[in-house]
């Protein structure tokens, strides 16, 4: 990995007054990863070299997390706020549209964006996130309000903070470990690549004030219309925190869609199966 990432540059764009890191690598036409909780840009570390041959490959840190800007009101972590971070990076790096790919929290900012701003996305690729519409629906059912435990507990002023912080960010270990089924996905320096980001000043409220703000927005009371941009979503079937059944009738609201399940896989698809990853995304952006 080291002479892969000698060549990835660390840089730095403004945009709707935050200033947010990324890492790139390669030359033409734009594409843009967004990572989820609790990551940043290196959970697309098996994609970035991957798809340099054919792109600038953007991995960018969200507002809030690692060392992007992390604006300390509560506020600030709002889908509204997302959306215009995602456009003035693209706009800012002198495109006008790109290939978004979104895993988790990135993966919901993905499709808030497409649909906002469908002409500034050439096709989406979203991973282990549902459409906004079925998991709205999904936190309407028994199954999905037990699995979502942790958005419940996340909305709670400080204790999450001190959970997740306590023996060494073990929780963060144990978030990206527990539901693994390949054991070598992540080893020792993946996970304290994830307590180091997660440890600098002001990230983990940050991280956390995504999910708190979750019950005044309207992300899961829109009117879904039928979105025109083609669409990829890859799904790891053993996702312990986002039910399979998930994915069902995604095609009502995509006019062109394609779906690949990935069979003994956790929630961190990208991460743990980034070969199968690789090549249904390639497959995808070469024949749609």
């Amino acid at each position: 990995m080291t002479a892969i990432t000698d060549s990835w540059q660390h840089e730095y764009i403004t945009t709707n007054g935050v200033k947010l890191h990324y890492v790139t690598q390669g030359n033409g036409a734009l594409m843009l990863m967004l990572h989820g909780f609790p990551e940043f840009w290196y959970s697309w570390r098996h994609q970035i070299p991957e798809f340099a041959s054919n792109y600038q490959v953007v991995a960018l840190d969200l507002r809030g997390y690692n060392d992007s800007d992390k604006p300390k009101a509560q506020s600030a972590y709002v889908m509204d706020e997302f959306i215009k971070d995602i456009e003035g990076v693209i706009t800012g790096l002198g495109y006008d549209k790109c290939v978004l790919v979104g895993h988790d929290w990135g993966g919901a900012i993905a499709w808030h964006f497409a649909y906002s701003r469908p002409q500034m996305v050439e096709k989406l690729i979203v991973l282990n996130i549902p459409h906004p519409a079925r998991m709205a629906e999904g936190l309407r059912t028994p199954q999905q309000l037990l699995r979502s435990w942790y958005m419940f507990l996340f909305q709670l002023p400080e204790i999450p903070e001190a959970l997740i912080q306590a023996s060494d960010y073990q929780l963060i270990e144990t978030m990206m470990t527990a539901g693994v089924i390949n054991k070598n996905a992540f080893i020792k320096a993946d996970i304290e690549a994830y307590k180091n980001a997660v440890s600098k000043r002001g990230a983990l409220t940050a991280m956390l004030n995504y999910y708190r703000n979750i019950p005044q927005q309207r992300m899961l009371n829109t009117d879904w219309s039928i979105l025109e941009v083609p669409t990829l979503m890859i799904w790891g079937e053993s996702d312990v925190a986002l039910g399979k059944e998930l994915t069902n009738n995604t095609e009502a609201y995509v006019r062109n869609l394609q779906i690949k399940y990935i069979p003994n896989c956790s929630h961190w698809v990208q991460q743990e199966q980034p070969e199968l990853v690789n090549r249904y995304m390639r497959e995808f952006l070469e024949t749609v």
